[in-house]
C-alpha cells in the first residue's frame, strides 16, 4: 500500500488529476506490484473555485485509473487552501516476489526509464517561458505509466527498484544504495535529458526543490570535474511522476532493455553501474 498527493503542477485540471494519478500508482509498480484498489484524497478550495474543476481532476484521474486497471473505490476531500489531489493505492503481489529498493547488488546494472527534466520544464511552464508543445509532451511523460517498466522488471528478474520523483535521480538512487549497503557510479551523458531543459537553465528556471536536493546531496556525491552545474542540477531534479530506476545484473541488462522496448517505456537507458562502495557514495563522470 502507498500513498501520494500535490498540488497542482499543470494548469488543466484533468491533465492535473491524471498526472497525479499516475505518480500515485508509480510507488506500487516500482516494487513489481499490480495496482488494484484506490481511494481519492482531494483538498479543494470550494470558497476559490467552481466545483466543475474538481469534476475534471477526477475525470482524468479516473480515466487514468481505468487505464491501470484500477478501481477508485471511494475516497475523503477536505476544505483546502488550495487543491491538492492524489491516491492512496493498495496493490496485490506474491510477497517472494515483491522487488525492494533495498537489495541492490554489487555489479548491477542500473537502468532508467524516462528521461530527466520535468521538474525545470514544469517551472519553466509557470514561468511562462516553455512553447505550447513542449508543455504538452511533458504532460504526456508525467501522465504516462509505469506499468510497462513493471512488467519487464518482472518478466527478467532484477535486483532492485525505485521510482524517481521529488528527491531527484541521485536523491532516490542514494535511498537505494544506503539501503543495499553499496555505492554506484553514473555516466551523466548516457543519462537521458528532455532537450528543452538546458534552454531552461541558462533562464535560471530552476525550481527550489531541485536545488535543495543539490545541496542536500552534496556530501554524498563525487563529482568529476568535468561535470557541470547544469548537469549536476538535472541528476538532482525533482521530478514528479518520474520513471523507474532499476538495479539489475549484468548479464541480464540486455534482457531488461529489451523487454521495456517492447512495452515501450518512453526510454530503456543503461546509465551506470552498482559498486562496491563506500556504502551511499556515488560518483558520477561524464
Amino acid at each position: 500500500m502507498s500513498t501520494d498527493f500535490f498540488a497542482p503542477v499543470v494548469d488543466d485540471p484533468y491533465w492535473f488529476g491524471a498526472i497525479a494519478a499516475a505518480n500515485s500508482f508509480s510507488d506500487i509498480y516500482a516494487k513489481g506490484v499490480r495496482p488494484l484498489v484506490a481511494v481519492n484524497l482531494v483538498g479543494f478550495p470550494t470558497k476559490k473555485l467552481p466545483l466543475d474543476v474538481l469534476e475534471r481532476i477526477l475525470v482524468g484521474a479516473a480515466e487514468k485509473a481505468q487505464e491501470a486497471g484500477v478501481a477508485i473505490i471511494g475516497g475523503h476531500s477536505v476544505d483546502d487552501v488550495e487543491p491538492k489531489y492524489g491516491l492512496a493505492v493498495v496493490g496485490i503481489c506474491h510477497p517472494d516476489h515483491i522487488i525492494t529498493n533495498a537489495t541492490a547488488r554489487v555489479g548491477d546494472v542500473i537502468v532508467l526509464t524516462k528521461p530527466l527534466g520535468i521538474g525545470i520544464i514544469t517551472t519553466g511552464i509557470k514561468r511562462g517561458l516553455v512553447d505550447a508543445a513542449t508543455e504538452k509532451d511533458a504532460i504526456a511523460l508525467m501522465a504516462r505509466l509505469n506499468d510497462g517498466a513493471s512488467r519487464a522488471m518482472v518478466d527478467v528478474g532484477v535486483h532492485a527498484a525505485t521510482d524517481v520523483t521529488g528527491y531527484g535521480l541521485l536523491g532516490h538512487l542514494l535511498e537505494m544504495l544506503t539501503a543495499s549497503g553499496v555505492g554506484a557510479r553514473i555516466e551523466a551523458s548516457r543519462v537521458p535529458v528532455l532537450s528543452s531543459t538546458w534552454e531552461l537553465i541558462e533562464q535560471k528556471a530552476i525550481p527550489g526543490g531541485s536545488r535543495r536536493n543539490h545541496q542536500y546531496l552534496a556530501s554524498s556525491i563525487d563529482w568529476h570535474d568535468e561535470v557541470s552545474e547544469a548537469v549536476q542540477l538535472v541528476l538532482c531534479d525533482a521530478q514528479t511522476s518520474g520513471g523507474l530506476l532499476i538495479a539489475v545484473a549484468p548479464e541480464k541488462a540486455d534482457a531488461l532493455v529489451e523487454k521495456l522496448t517492447e512495452y515501450r517505456t518512453p526510454v530503456a537507458a543503461v546509465i551506470g553501474e552498482v559498486i562496491e562502495g563506500p556504502v551511499g557514495r556515488v560518483h558520477v563522470v561524464p
